[in-house]
């Protein structure tokens, strides 16, 4: 069972601690639990209760009628307002919802609306990147539990693999050639994977190391297969001074190559790169990159 502070229900609803402890308060919608330490704290039942009253809310219900609605009725109104509103907030609410409950289906269910509605890219990244930022902040400290990340990460990169599975082969002689890759020890790959989607989408070869490639098997592969670009990326796992140094050595390594790299919470503007290096901010700026390539 995961713990959860009044900030951590209030950076996951988007409803103000104030706010939330005059619902506690006046309308007993939660109920908090306190350590051997007396220290007050929420759990998985009080979040998902959270994340309904606060759509609900949201959705032009008052909070002193959802007070009066047992958990069956909240569950119905939940499930109709599904239906009928596609509100960005909403479906975001639901991943969330989803992911604690390790309910696959329902999971599914919202991607696949979302992408008939809008198409694969543009849910990945109007959905499913504010998703990701939405409880970034829970996996970092640790609250939200590692079989609950692992499962929601799974399922969008079999989302993403099929996805790159689907797009046509390139054969222009003028497309350019990409190594993707991350780093040893890196195992995040969903925003890899998603750059290995829109260069594909966008007419380039890629090839696709994967996870935790050793830097000599880098070399290697270039040399097999000389490219154009590099596109690399890291998480916390690597520190500044680290990123710093390796960049400078892939630079240096690569230098006929233009490297492409990302990095989480992380910009050093006191370090002067080589000219090869750029760093790519985002998923737009990679598209907007991507389209000045000739």
């Amino acid at each position: 069972m995961a713990h959860y502070s009044i900030k951590d229900l209030e950076k996951l609803s988007g409803i103000k601690a104030h706010t939330l402890r005059i619902w506690e308060k006046r309308y007993n919608l939660l109920d908090p639990k306190r350590t051997s330490t007396n220290i007050r704290f929420y759990d998985d039942e009080d979040l998902k209760r959270i994340l309904n009253v606060a759509l609900l809310n949201r959705n032009g219900i008052k909070i002193s009628h959802i007070a009066d609605l047992d958990e069956s009725e909240i569950s119905f109104k939940i499930s109709d307002l599904a239906r009928l509103n596609p509100e960005t907030m909403s479906q975001i609410d639901n991943l969330v919802m989803s992911m604690i409950e390790l309910d696959e289906k329902k999971f599914e269910k919202i991607l696949a609306k979302s992408t008939h509605l809008i198409g694969f890219e543009e849910t990945i990244l109007h959905l499913i990147y504010p998703f990701f930022e939405k409880i970034g902040i829970l996996w970092q400290t640790g609250v939200v539990n590692p079989a609950q990340e692992h499962f929601v990460s799974n399922l969008i990169r079999q989302k993403l693999i099929t996805a790159i599975d689907k797009l046509p082969e390139n054969n222009k002689p003028e497309a350019k050639r990409f190594i993707m890759y991350l780093p040893e020890g890196e195992l995040h790959e969903i925003n890899l994977l998603f750059y290995y989607y829109l260069a594909k989408k966008r007419g380039q070869n890629v090839i696709y190391l994967g996870q935790s490639v050793p830097f000599k098997d880098l070399t290697t592969v270039a040399n097999i297969k000389p490219c154009d670009y590099i596109l690399t990326s890291f998480s916390s796992t690597f520190s500044g001074i680290e990123i710093n140094e390796y960049l400078i050595q892939l630079a240096q390594t690569f230098a006929k190559q233009r490297i492409f790299y990302s990095t989480f919470d992380y910009e050093n503007q006191s370090i002067s790169f080589p000219e090869n290096l750029f760093q790519v901010k985002n998923a737009y700026h990679f598209v907007e990159m991507l389209g000045r390539i000739v």
